[in-house]
């Protein structure tokens, strides 16, 4: 990484902060930590309402001195931290790389990765896995389709519940989903995508009683997907498992063909976790 954004003597000596500030910077330690908690606000003024930004809303969310800013963001681009088009910034590929080996440590993940490359196989299309953060869903792994022309998925993707496949798998077995989703809002990405609450409740009674769900042009116009849960060891929700593709080759002709391959692959991924749908079947029987 850049010296400037490791070592914080350019933010120790620039004049932006007050003595106090400066004198507590040259200490040694606390150095790096104030300008880390400034990388920091950057990324967090990123979401997926605001997911490009330019250098005077970055600065204005952060409420850093503008040359601070300035600097930090350029040395972030450089890293990869952020990639820049024309003035817009964006979260750049080069940290969601870096952040994607975290997940490698993860049961969830390793167990699913031989299910989701079986997908990819068996269907030709992309097979992702999502978890749920909040009003959100982020892809912790994926099979990557070899179709010349492909929806494009990386691991570390964030995507709101309310508009997806895999969204409303999360949300019709996890009403705790539901009610992030809702209060977070139902922002509109395309002329399908849900937002009335009353549609969008009725669609998630579909989706639990069918066991799995279907989205065409709900986030992206022209692109499609199928998402079925994915149960941990006691039966609770882990993930949604689920195949993306372009519409020309996934609409809703062929869910009743891809549909049970996605439910399999999920049910799958299931019994890896220690999920047993026998034993908690007769579980809820008994009460």
């Amino acid at each position: 990484m850049n010296e400037n954004v490791v070592d914080g003597t350019a933010e120790a000596g620039d004049g932006d902060e007050p003595a106090e500030g400066r004198a507590g910077e040259s200490r040694g330690a606390a150095a790096p930590l104030l300008v880390l908690r400034k990388i920091v606000q950057i990324l967090d003024a990123f979401s997926i309402e605001s997911s490009e930004l330019g250098l005077q809303q970055i600065t204005r969310a952060t409420g850093l001195p503008a040359s601070t800013c300035q600097r930090l963001v350029r040395n972030m681009v450089a890293e990869g931290f952020l990639d820049r088009v024309d003035d817009r910034y964006r979260i750049g590929m080069g940290l969601v790389q870096r952040a994607a080996p975290g997940t490698f440590g993860l049961d969830l993940v390793a167990l699913s990765r031989p299910v989701l490359q079986a997908l990819r196989d068996e269907t030709g299309e992309t097979a992702c896995l999502y978890v749920r953060s909040g009003p959100y869903r982020t892809i912790v792994a994926l099979a990557e389709s070899r179709h010349p022309v492909m929806r494009l998925f990386v691991v570390g993707m964030v995507m709101p519940l309310h508009a997806g496949s895999a969204g409303k798998v999360l949300m019709a077995w996890d009403p705790t989903a539901r009610k992030e989703a809702v209060g977070h809002g139902l922002g509109r990405f395309t002329d399908h995508t849900v937002v009335d609450i009353d549609v969008l409740t009725a669609q998630l009674a579909d989706v639990r009683d069918a066991g799995f769900a279907a989205s065409f042009e709900e986030r992206d116009a022209g692109a499609a997907s199928i998402s079925a849960p994915v149960f941990g060891l006691s039966g609770e929700l882990v993930a949604a498992l689920g195949i993306g593709a372009p519409l020309q080759r996934l609409n809703p002709v062929d869910v009743d063909r891809l549909a049970p391959v996605v439910v399999d692959a999920a049910a799958d991924a299931s019994r890896r976790l220690g999920y047993r749908a026998d034993l908690h079947a007769a579980v809820e029987r008994t009460g």
